[in-house]
Order: C-alpha cells, then structure tokens, then sequence
C-alpha cells in the first residue's frame, strides 16, 4: 500500500521505514503462504460431522411452553416430597411440531428446574411408539434463541459505537477466527490430521484475522504479531511437555468415552494441547497488541528517549499486564470450573490430593502455560517493537530538535 509522510519530517525516516517494511514482510508473507498451504495439505477429508444420530428414528423435534409447573391441566400429580435429583412432571404446550396446540406431561430435570416456571420455551423430543401409537415428549434443553441474539445483538451495537470501525474489524476478526475454528481446526482434528500442525496452523491462520482485521496492517500491529508467535510457540512446547508428562487428557467422561469409541484415531492429550493454546491466545494477543501500542505512545511522546530508556519503561507497563492477566487467566479457569470445585470440595481427601486431580490439575495446567506465553511475549514484543520504533541516532541527531516529535512509522500502513 502507499504510505503517507508529512512534508516536515527528516528525509531518513521514510527510508528507515521502508527497510522496515520490507523486513517485516519478509517474515510475514512466507507465514501467511505457509499458514494457507498448511490449511489446503490439511483439509479434512473425512471429518465424521453429524455421523451420531441426535434422536431416534422415527422421532421428531418439537417446542413447548410450559403451561404449569406443577402439572395441573394434564392431569398429573407432582409429588409433595419428590427425590433429590429425579426431575419434576410439568405440564406443556406444543407450540411446534406435530401436535400443536395439544397439552401433554413432559418431566423435566432437576438441572433445569430453577430456571423453568410459567411460560418457559422448552425443546423437547417427540417419541410415539410403533406399536401402541402412545406418545411421549422428552426434554431436550431450554429455547434460549431469543435472549442469545438479544446479547449478541447489545454486544455488536455496543462495539460498533465505542470503537466504530475497528469495532467492526474486531467482529470481523472474530468471526473469521472462530469461522476458522469451526470450519477447518474441529473438523481437521476429527479426521486425524496431525493434531499438532493443526493447532500451528489454525492458530496462525487465527492470529492472522485477528490482530490484521481488528488492528490494521502497520509496522506496530506486525509487531504485536510476531511477540504474539513467539509466546504461542512456547506455550506449545510447554503445553506437550506438561501434557504428557502430568498424564492428562481432555476433562470430562462423558466426552472422552465417545471420542474414544468414534473417533479412535484422535489424541485426547493432542486435543488438550490444542485447548490450552487456544484458550490463552486471545489474552496472548491482547497483551502484545497493548504493549506494542505503549512502546509506540511513549515514543511519541518523548522520541529523544534511548533504546534503552524506552525499553525500561515499557516494560514498567508490562509488569503491570503480566501481573494482571495472569490473576485474569486464574480467574477465568477458576470460574469455568465452578462446579467442579464444588464438587470436589465434597471429598473426603486433602488438600493437595484434591489439587492434583485430573479436574483441577488440567486447569492448573491452562492458567500456567498460558501466563508462561505472556510473559515471554511480552518482552519480545517489546524488544522489537524499541527496535523498529526507534530512529537511528544518526538520522535525527542533526535535523530533529531535541524533544520534538517524529513521525511514527506506524502511522504508515504496509
């Protein structure tokens, strides 16, 4: 792209940035070329998606809206002291489907039931035996489409009028990493591709949309780019070598036990790796995008500071963003895993017995591994982020004022 320059600045800085752009698109377009041809070698050929039947045959989806909690109008009873536990009779309205308009009993879990009352849309599944023609309905989840798009809905506005069009780049991104994720990463995984070029790739090709959708294509956003790569590397190496080391697989029974038996060629501690990168890269990303921007903000507003100085001071600023986002990561995990504490707090065993479970212990593993990325990424970006900001002493010692402002090269996209 062509790059703009007022006509005060010195004559060495355009040249300077050139250098620099021509450097960072040498690394940058042999990453993103291999980054699309790892995607096609990749390309899931076979991936199992919608192989498992969701219902039986002859079974068919239905909507319901519960008429009254406690069964009245269907002609049931709900038990004055029912089982901890064993889910309650409500009585529903077949809103869609076969049988609209009729009212029929439907139990629904105890899972769900402080969420449940008058009015309730429910899913449900509509069974009728073959041989008696009796039908029956069972409850599949809560209708939550309105209310979801309502927030998504808030959350774009909200977006678009704070940050305007690098709102709409950062949902762009968005959209494009998770389109990315669900499109290619999952369904590559489920084929049996290699698992560990699979989270290399998909989480280049995720960065990629990320930081250049939301940020612009400039010299600071490749920079925050490149910090970003270096702290996913090592969270990959770390991640597989705690991984493997520790015995840890992904968490949950229920999914491992079917991953297992239909999909036998897939890794559950290759998955769990693959998990782990990817649920730190957002904070990875951020931090490297900020601390970029910092290196960028105080130059300009003292472009006479060293190297040296600029570094020191930057790095004041991440202290600051590794000490916060490593409580944020434990936070988050912590808050994910909610239930699991809570049960694990109704064993009978000690304290570090409890830690070193496969529950907590995979958690730990996350939050670790993740604030190890951002802590190394934080001062490479940093580093290069000095380096490519920064003048050269003998361009501005004698045609800049001391103190006054230069131009920053970021002000010029590629």
């Amino acid at each position: 792209m062509a790059a703009g320059h007022s006509h005060d600045e010195p004559s060495a800085e355009p040249l300077r940035a050139g250098r620099i752009r021509r450097i960072l698109l040498f690394i940058t377009v042999p990453l993103a070329v291999l980054t699309a041809i790892g995607i096609g070698l990749l390309w899931p050929q076979e991936a199992p998606i919608n192989s498992r039947a969701y219902y039986t045959t002859g079974a068919t989806m239905a909507t319901v809206e519960v008429v009254s909690v406690d069964g009245a109008g269907c002609g049931v009873e709900v038990p004055a002291d029912p089982t901890p536990g064993s889910g309650q009779q409500m009585c529903v309205e077949v809103t869609e489907g076969i049988d609209v308009g009729q009212t029929v009993p439907m139990v629904v879990p105890a899972q769900f039931l402080e969420a449940v009352e008058d009015g309730t849309a429910l899913q449900a599944v509509r069974h009728e035996q073959q041989d008696s023609g009796d039908v029956r309905f069972v409850f599949v989840d809560i209708e939550r489409t309105t209310p979801m798009f309502w927030l998504l809905g808030i959350y774009g506005l909200l977006v678009l009028a704070v940050a305007r069009w690098r709102g709409l780049g950062a949902i762009l991104g968005l959209s494009a990493s998770v389109g990315t994720l669900i499109v290619w990463v999952i369904p590559a995984l489920m084929s049996g591709q290699p698992p560990m070029l699979v989270t290399l790739v998909g989480v280049s090709a995720m960065l990629f949309f990320s930081v250049y959708l939301a940020h612009g294509i400039s010299i600071r956003t490749t920079t925050a780019l490149l910090g970003t790569f270096g702290g996913v590397a090592l969270a990959i190496v770390i991640a597989m070598w705690q991984v493997r080391s520790t015995g840890l697989s992904t968490s949950g029974d229920e999914a491992e036990a079917t991953i297992l038996t239909m999909l036998p060629d897939v890794s559950l501690q290759s998955l769990l790796v693959c998990g782990i990168v990817i649920a730190g890269l957002g904070a990875l990303n951020d931090v490297t995008i900020t601390q970029a921007s910092a290196v960028w903000e105080l130059h300009a507003t003292d472009p006479s500071m060293t190297r040296t100085q600029l570094f020191r001071r930057a790095m004041r600023i991440g202290a600051d963003h590794i000490a916060s986002t490593v409580y944020t990561l434990a936070f988050a995990y912590a808050g994910t895993a909610l239930a699991t504490l809570v049960v694990l707090m109704t064993l009978d065993r000690g304290p570090l017995e409890t830690l070193m479970s496969s529950e907590l212990a995979s958690e730990i593993v996350r939050t670790v591994v993740a604030s190890i990325g951002l802590i190394v990424a934080i001062p490479v970006t940093t580093l290069l982020a000095t380096v490519l900001v920064m003048p050269r002493k003998s361009d501005d010692v004698d045609e800049q004022p001391r103190g006054a402002r230069l131009p920053s090269a970021f002000d010029d996209d590629f």
